[in-house]
């Protein structure tokens, strides 16, 4: 087991990276396999530079650290009826936001809203040489220029360690309506997604539930108007309005993950509506389940152990299990990759690969 830190100051931890020449921060570990280095790399964890550093109701933003858990930011933002649109998964299993940045993880709401790359404006975090950076800004108009912050979305830690971030925030609907849509074939729901996607609907989530049988079609507005868009989406499919709890506990299975065994490999692949069928159809024949999001463009599979995740035939990145983290050689990086890493960490401090 490698090494474990826990600074408690951005101070201490730019002393830790200058005193290391292998470091990566992480966070509550709910995606582990993200997490998992070998014994030369020391991590650092973020848990111990939590809280809210700014939240500016009236501006729709907030600023946090970056071990602030997702479920303390929920509530501060509802309370003043706002929230992240985007869906962040695993609040409730105590992921952080850094942590959640630098996994580049959106849940079912990315559809309509955008991914978590649409939201973040700014961050402070700490480079390979040790120094103390802020890039961005903690407001949405900001000057023009060359958006770095957005380059550690799903940049799994390579840059730098996240610090303090900002991000906005929306103001929550005043009502939200989950329709069922149950589907015989794979091909009935593909058809969904993207009649949905080109509808005037604006639906808020289109999901393909992991038992592959029903598309869950999340509305959200004014009552009244979406009443009528249900009604108009049911003379097309048959379906029902989920209750309200039912709703909220089935978002709330998804975004935990626990429609997936704990002993699977958990992985998240980018995909367009023409390649679920396939995708569907490989995951059922080794015996695993899959959570298709984002209206056909993402999927989260879950396989048993020991099954090999380029079985799938797609490229993908694992959350949780064994194995490799890339389940496909990596492509060359681009240019640009290769010159924010040479800028941020020229020692090659921050692994590349796990």
């Amino acid at each position: 087991m490698s090494p474990l830190l826990t600074p408690t100051s951005v101070a201490e931890f730019a002393e830790a990276i200058r005193a290391h020449s292998a470091v990566l921060a992480i966070g509550a570990q709910t995606k582990p396999r993200l997490s998992a280095v070998n014994d030369e790399v020391v991590r650092l964890s973020t848990l111990k530079l939590s809280g809210i550093v700014e939240y500016e109701p009236a501006e729709y933003t907030f600023t946090a650290r970056a071990g602030t858990r997702l479920s303390e930011l929920a509530a501060t933002l509802a309370e003043k009826g706002q929230y992240l649109p985007f869906d962040p998964p695993l609040a409730g299993s105590g992921a952080t936001l850094g942590g959640t940045v630098a996994a580049g993880l959106s849940g079912p709401g990315r559809f309509r809203y955008g991914g978590l790359r649409d939201f973040i404006l700014g961050v402070q975090f700490i480079d390979g040489a040790g120094r103390i950076l802020r890039l961005g800004g903690k407001v949405v108009k900001n000057a023009a220029g060359f958006d770095l912050p957005k380059f550690f979305v799903g940049s799994l830690g390579r840059y730098g360690v996240l610090t303090e971030l900002t991000l906005k925030v929306f103001p929550r609907p005043a009502c939200a309506l989950t329709l069922r849509l149950p589907v015989a074939t794979t091909s009935a729901a593909v058809d969904i997604f993207t009649t949905v996607g080109r509808s005037r609907w604006e639906a808020e989530a289109v999901d393909i539930n992991p038992n592959g049988d029903a598309v869950l079609v999340r509305l959200a507005g004014p009552a009244e108007s979406l009443s009528l868009i249900a009604q108009e989406i049911f003379k097309r499919w048959p379906g029902e309005i989920l209750t309200d709890s039912g709703a909220r506990q089935i978002w709330h299975e998804l975004a935990e993950f626990s429609w997936a065994e704990a002993s699977s490999s958990l992985l998240k692949l980018a995909v367009t509506p023409a390649q679920i069928p396939a995708l569907l159809t490989a995951t059922r024949q080794y015996g695993g389940r899959a959570h298709i999001s984002a209206g056909g463009n993402l999927a989260l599979v879950a396989l048993p152990a020991g099954v090999e995740p380029t079985s799938l035939g797609l490229p993908s990145l694992m959350l949780r299990g064994v194995g490799p983290l890339w389940s496909h050689a990596v492509l060359p990086r681009p240019t640009i990759f290769t010159a924010v890493k040479a800028a941020l960490d020229p020692e090659n401090r921050f692994p590349l690969d796990n």
